[in-house]
């Protein structure tokens, strides 16, 4: 056993043991080559930051943003950039399926917007209509129900080309930035910056020109309405319908309103936007407001060479990788979240571990000390926090924040005085952003206004940033690791908001990451981290569900689509999934069943000779249903996160 995972004599554990303890041996060597590999990921600075990849709708908005950056001349296109359009090409046509369509998530089926953004991307790159790749798309398309049946942002896209209706796609007014009752800030911090952008850009109704002859008419489903997104319910009084008929009103408006308020909304939607692009590497650090504000400082006049512009765009561009072998955009940079969580797991297994200083001090840095968005919910706390990306300052988020804390509670920086002083200022930080219903979420306090999911262009699945069971268990256990305990109001709180929240058949939802089996994992180390008892009813509950759920591999997995089907969805084992499931369960007080002996196991025998793991599905949630995320690290510092967790209870219990 011990030769199979690589132990040697030189293995600073490989004194004889029992055979009972040939698992614990074997794990903490694991541990060991896995903490090893992870440290030397880590960069001079103190950092990490793995690639983060996502579906071929990257890739596919990248050839129509050229589109709008190099518009055709004289009917035909040839932008300068064409050799990294025809690098993109490659990149989408390497993942199309064999039916001819594009899914949003490894190993999941063909889906119908992200087909449509690849049929119009290739199309327009060049593609001859009857070339066998093409053919099979545009049929499978049409077997989704055509282009009728993408999502808005499709549609809105093509509607700055006339490539589709503009009276058929949802009005996203500059309006919305003089509205009352904060109504900007209702929405979430992602569809804010998407949506002022936009709106910018349709006060302009551009209709850039296509290339000669190009249009989608193939792609049209024969006697679906372009409107069908736009039916009314049965019902006369729902909110769809409200805001169907204020979509009416705002397109009337759109034509006969006045000119000096929608003036007087761009010129402040303008502000909003550039106070963001002065203070962040680009708007919300995220691929979509950093494309939309381009082409929203287009519209507004600015010249190709302002310097605004040109580091607006350098931007965006910097989000492509393009190493010679591989070409590909990512959605943004992850360097605080990989270094908080790396930083941790490193911590937990070697607390003298040497990248330890480093990180803390890069992270110490990295502190956002100027008050953004959610200052508007929480207006007299002072700023602190941090976001998850290199820069990004109007946007640190709650879970970045309890992760960097989490962190930094392992982690002894240079300054000692400064650490402290940061700590405490992010707990405070911490606390105050506690939503009214005792739960947190990503980016705001109370974002929770459920009608506005009913808005035209809310099918994006984001609308908005309610409290969420995977946040709030990280936060109570980063409060816990600072010594904020169970006597402490907001954990209370906290705890009871999990407790209510937990799912009838034991699990809980998560957000953030592939799905319920995330979401149990940080509930129940919150709850243990806040001195729940292990014999509790729900935290019980939660560990038979995990175990029921296992694989026969030993392994758990579980696939995107749970989100679709609002229940878990098995898939294959994946080393960040069974560590999130070991993880929950050694945190429930199981530490000896077959269960967490079979994921152990799983984890050994799926290691590889360097420390490291392989995954390949899409773990990591972006917009439920909609957009997912491979997190190239995840299966390596969960992983090794849990092994260390196996260790240590083990160690505990026969020590």
């Amino acid at each position: 056993l011990l030769a199979a995972f690589g132990a040697d004599d030189n293995d600073s554990m490989s004194a004889p043991v029992q055979v009972g303890n040939t698992l614990e041996f074997a794990a903490g060597h694991a541990m060991r080559r896995a903490a090893q590999y992870l440290g030397g990921l880590q960069q001079r600075d103190g950092h990490w930051c793995a690639e983060l990849t996502a579906d071929t709708t990257l890739e596919s908005d990248y050839i129509l943003f050229q589109l709008w950056l190099y518009p055709p001349q004289d009917g035909q296109w040839e932008p300068p950039t064409r050799p990294l359009i025809d690098k993109a090409v490659r990149a989408i046509l390497d993942r199309q399926l064999p039916d001819g369509g594009f899914n949003i998530y490894s190993k999941g089926p063909s889906e119908v917007s992200a087909s449509v953004k690849a049929y119009f991307a290739l199309k327009l790159a060049g593609m001859a209509v009857d070339d066998a790749r093409i053919e099979r798309l545009r049929d499978r398309i049409l077997e989704l129900g055509g282009i009728q049946a993408s999502n808005s942002y499709v549609k809105v896209n093509l509607s700055l080309f006339d490539l589709y209706p503009r009276q058929f796609c949802p009005s996203i007014p500059p309006e919305v930035v003089l509205l009352p009752f904060d109504f900007l800030y209702q929405m979430s911090a992602w569809t804010r910056a998407i949506v002022v952008t936009l709106s910018i850009v349709h006060a302009a109704n551009p209709c850039r020109p296509v290339p000669e002859g190009l249009n989608l008419d193939e792609i049209w489903l024969p006697g679906a309405s372009p409107a069908w997104s736009f039916q009314k319910d049965r019902r006369w009084l729902t909110w769809h319908n409200i805001f169907l008929t204020a979509d009416w009103i705002l397109k009337w408006w759109e034509r006969r309103g006045s000119k000096s308020i929608r003036q007087r909304a761009i010129e402040k939607a303008k502000e909003w936007m550039i106070e963001r692009l002065r203070h962040s590497d680009g708007l919300g650090a995220i691929y979509p407001p950093m494309m939309y504000s381009v082409m929203a400082l287009d519209v507004l006049g600015y010249a190709p060479d302002d310097p605004l512009r040109v580091e607006a765009l350098r931007q965006f561009n910097n989000l492509m990788v393009d190493d010679g072998e591989r070409f590909f955009f990512q959605p943004c940079f992850s360097p605080v979240w990989d270094t908080g969580i790396g930083a941790y797991a490193l911590g937990q297994t070697d607390p003298r571990h040497p990248a330890l200083r480093r990180a803390a001090d890069w992270l110490l840095a990295k502190e956002v000390r100027r008050k953004g968005d959610w200052a508007v919910k929480r207006p007299n706390t002072e700023p602190s926090g941090w976001a998850f990306e290199y820069g990004n300052e109007f946007y640190p988020d709650i879970d970045d924040t309890a992760m960097v804390t989490l962190a930094l509670s392992e982690a002894q920086s240079s300054d000692a005085a400064a650490q402290e002083a940061c700590q405490k200022r992010a707990l405070d930080w911490l606390l105050a952003m506690q939503s009214s219903d005792g739960g947190w979420a990503a980016f705001d306090a109370d974002n929770n206004w459920e009608f506005l999911n009913k808005v035209p262009f809310a099918d994006h699945n984001a609308m908005l940033d309610p409290t969420c069971p995977d946040i709030t268990g990280r936060v109570l256990e980063a409060l816990a690791a600072h010594h904020i305990d169970r006597n402490h109001r907001a954990v209370r709180r906290g705890v009871e908001w999990l407790v209510r929240n937990q799912r009838p058949d034991g699990s809980w939802y998560g957000r953030w990451g592939v799905a319920y089996i995330y979401g149990t994992c940080f509930a129940l180390r919150g709850l243990a981290a806040s001195g729940e008892g292990d014999r509790e009813v729900h935290v019980l509950r939660a560990g038979e569900w995990l175990r029921s759920v296992q694989n026969a591999d030993g392994g758990w997995g579980e696939s995107c689509e749970s989100y679709d089907k609002g229940l878990f969805v098995p898939a294959e084992s994946t080393p960040s999934q069974t560590a999130w499931a070991l993880m929950g369960l050694i945190a429930g007080g199981d530490e000896n069943s077959l269960s967490v002996q079979h994921g152990i196991e799983y984890l050994l025998e799926t290691q590889r000779a360097d420390g490291s793991w392989d995954e390949e599905l899409a773990t990591g949630t972006g917009f439920p249903k909609v957009f997912y995320l491979d997190y190239h690290l995840y299966k390596d510092y969960f992983p090794l996160l849990a092994l260390t967790s196996f260790v240590k209870t083990r160690d505990r219990s026969n020590g």
